[in-house]
């Protein structure tokens, strides 16, 4: 596993590993108030200094820790080479799942809502899942049970397979542009959190060489 030292309570990475799931949980943060500015019609403008102070907690951090690690492969050598290169790459999708919460704000400071469309169930209840997710992928990460590992990439694959539908069906819309493009373009924005949440909890259950991919390495998980 690449991420065992989440197991080595007495190992120099273990804030490292704690500080990482915080970041997650930043990044949660941002979402979900980007969400509710998009989806339930809260004011963008009052979360939007919430969020992008969050995203840029999450950018110092991710420097902070990677300077960390580089540091600790001068003073260690390299045995934890893997883990290190894993935690590079795990810092990195945060990052851009933080990106992808901006993205979503900026949907909301265009004047775009969906707050009492007739479809916005739907997307309520997906965004609810994707929230989960969040959660699910820290908790995996810190217990690396491989058996919710697995389950959690089965529900990830599906997600994106019904975003990547939605996309297509979106733009096949005889619907005006106004209404299927901001629709196609959040489930875009969704597909890429989702895939980047997954390639975050296959780094804690497989060998770096196989990050980013599932089934033996033949399915590739990126989204960017």
């Amino acid at each position: 596993m690449v991420l065992s030292f989440f197991k080595k309570g007495e190992s120099p990475l273990d804030r490292i590993s704690h500080e990482t799931v915080l970041m997650l949980g930043d990044a949660r943060h941002s979402f979900d108030l980007a969400s509710t500015a998009l989806l339930a019609g809260a004011d963008a403008s009052a979360v939007s200094s919430d969020i992008r102070a969050t995203d840029d907690r999450i950018n110092a951090a991710e420097q902070r820790l990677r300077s960390e690690l580089v540091v600790h492969i001068a003073v260690n050598g390299g045995d934890d080479i893997g883990v290190v290169m894993g935690y590079t790459l795990l810092l990195k999708k945060i990052e851009r799942i933080g990106d992808q919460a901006k993205n979503i704000l900026d949907l909301a400071e265009d004047g775009i809502s969906l707050s009492g469309a007739p479809d916005i169930e739907e997307f309520l209840t997906r965004r609810q899942t994707i929230s989960q997710m969040y959660v699910d992928a820290a908790d995996i990460l810190v217990s690396l049970d491989v058996d919710s590992a697995r389950q959690f990439l089965d529900r990830s694959m599906e997600m994106n397979r019904e975003c990547e539908q939605k996309i297509h069906d979106y733009m096949r819309s005889d619907e005006p542009g106004h209404w299927a493009v901001p629709r196609a373009v959040l489930h875009r924005y969704w597909k890429r959190i989702v895939a980047n949440l997954a390639g975050i909890v296959t780094s804690a259950i497989e060998p770096i060489q196989s990050l980013d991919y599932t089934d033996n390495g033949s399915t590739d998980i990126v989204d960017d």
